[in-house]
């Protein structure tokens, strides 16, 4: 059997470049194209959008610090908890989620693309399988290891 996990890692690194490279002229990265499509019509905490992001709070607040400043996402007071603060996706920030959708989509076809027409859904079906199931969750690891977005050349 070949290494599963590092057939999996140079896919994913090499699809996440090439998804971060596509979404550049938008000016967002792929985190802020991610964090944004998230939160879109919903009222997610930073806490819980943290969570079905997949990345630290921390780095949570630096995105949304820079969609605000872009005018892509507000905090805002939770309709149902005065208490808590939510992020709300502007009217922009809906249209940077259209448009980046699209460009998500093409390379997403280009990709698979590459797969004999027959076997593309066999390989999504068998991917969220296992998403959904055997590798639905990390196992509790020390260190904790961390998802890592390729950085935007300077």
């Amino acid at each position: 059997m070949s290494n599963l996990g590092w057939l999996l890692g140079h896919a994913s690194h090499v699809l996440a470049t090439e998804m971060a490279v596509a979404l550049a002229p938008l000016g967002l990265g792929a985190r802020g194209f991610c964090v944004l499509s998230t939160a879109l019509g919903r009222e997610l905490t930073q806490k819980e959008l943290a969570q079905e992001v997949g990345v630290d709070k921390t780095t949570l607040v630096v995105t949304i610090d820079e969609l605000e400043r872009q005018g892509l996402a507000q905090r805002a007071t939770s309709s149902a908890d005065r208490r808590a603060r939510v992020i709300r996706v502007t009217d922009a920030g809906a249209a940077k989620v259209a448009e980046g959708q699209v460009i998500v989509e093409s390379v997403q076809r280009d990709v698979l693309a590459a797969l004999p027409k027959g076997e593309r859904e066999a390989f999504l079906s068998a991917l969220r399988r296992l998403a959904g199931d055997r590798l639905a969750e990390p196992v509790p690891c020390a260190p904790s290891l961390r998802r890592r977005e390729p950085r935007a050349a300077a």
